[in-house]
Parts: structure tokens; sequence; C-alpha cells
């Protein structure tokens, strides 16, 4: 008897093409966001770990301003009537509950990406200086499986948003 299920690429080595015209930084922090979230799929926390591995070793603060503006599009998408702070502890305890699988995640960083992705947090008062892109990408995992929405999509319109937005000249 033979297997007649269909090959495929395992979820965590799934390929998306960009333009050429991004820079290969760009490209590099697109590659590895869409590999992380694929192994949130897949609850590989290996190739979860080696993504988020791969964001740390990029520009990490651009890093953070695309997963940044990911979550906050899927909230706004997500609650569309307003978002309060009962959807916001909602958000928090599904992406905890989710993130069952990897050891060593602290609920702080969840709550540091959703207050600084809504633009309420206090700077001077973070412990830590550098974004937490595993943290990040598990709530833009949770979000994602909310909307039933693709990562690329999302990935692609925080990318065109940051780029946008560092080509404003402030008066």
């Amino acid at each position: 008897m033979t297997d007649s299920s269909p090959v495929s690429t395992p979820p965590s080595r799934v390929c998306a093409t960009w333009p050429a015209e991004w820079p290969a930084e760009v490209r590099k922090i697109a590659d590895a966001t869409n590999d992380a979230l694929a192994a949130v799929a897949a609850r590989d926390p290996i190739a979860f770990d080696d993504a988020v591995e791969l964001l740390g070793r990029s520009d990490s603060a651009q890093a953070g301003r695309v997963h940044a503006e990911m979550v906050r599009t899927l909230l706004e998408e997500i609650y569309s009537d307003g978002l309060t702070g009962e959807n916001v502890q909602e958000v928090l305890g599904r992406t905890v509950r989710g993130a069952d699988w990897l050891p060593n995640l602290d609920i702080a960083g969840f709550v540091e990406v959703l207050t600084g992705a809504l633009g309420v947090s206090d700077v001077d008062e973070q412990s830590r200086t550098r974004p937490r892109p595993a943290h990040a990408l598990l709530v833009v995992a949770d979000l994602l499986a909310v909307r039933k929405s693709h990562a690329e999509t999302y990935l692609r319109r925080a990318l065109a948003e940051v780029r946008r937005a560092e080509t404003i000249e402030m008066p």
C-alpha cells in the first residue's frame, strides 16, 4: 500500500517571495518573521528558536517596529469597535496559554509587547532596551489565528507602513 498524501514543505520552512527592491536587511527580517510564525503554527520550538535567533542578528529596532505594527494593525481590525482593557487581557491570556510549548517566556514580555504596540509604555520605566521578538511573534501568531489571516499579508503591510513612516519628514 502506498501513501498517496501530498508531500508538502513543513510549515516552519515555507518560503515567501519578497520584492527584489527590498533591502537585504528587510528581506532578512521578513524571512525570519515568516519562519517564526510558521514555527508557532507548527509548535516547532527548534525552528522558532532559529528564527528568533536570526532576528536577533538583524536590526532589532527595525524588526521591533515591524512586529509592533503587525500587532497594532491586527488589534485594530479584530477590535474595530474599540479596544478595551478586557480585550487586552483576553489577548494576553490567550497568548500565554498558547505559548505553553515554549519554556522560559515571562508574562512581562507579552505585556511589554502589547503596551508598546499600543504606544502606552513608558520607555524610561522599561527594564529592557531591546524588543522581545519571541514575545512579539507569539502575540502576532495569536492575533493571526483569531483573524484567520496569513502572516505574509500583515508582514507586507507592516513593512510598507514602517518604510512610509521612515520617509516622512518631520516638521
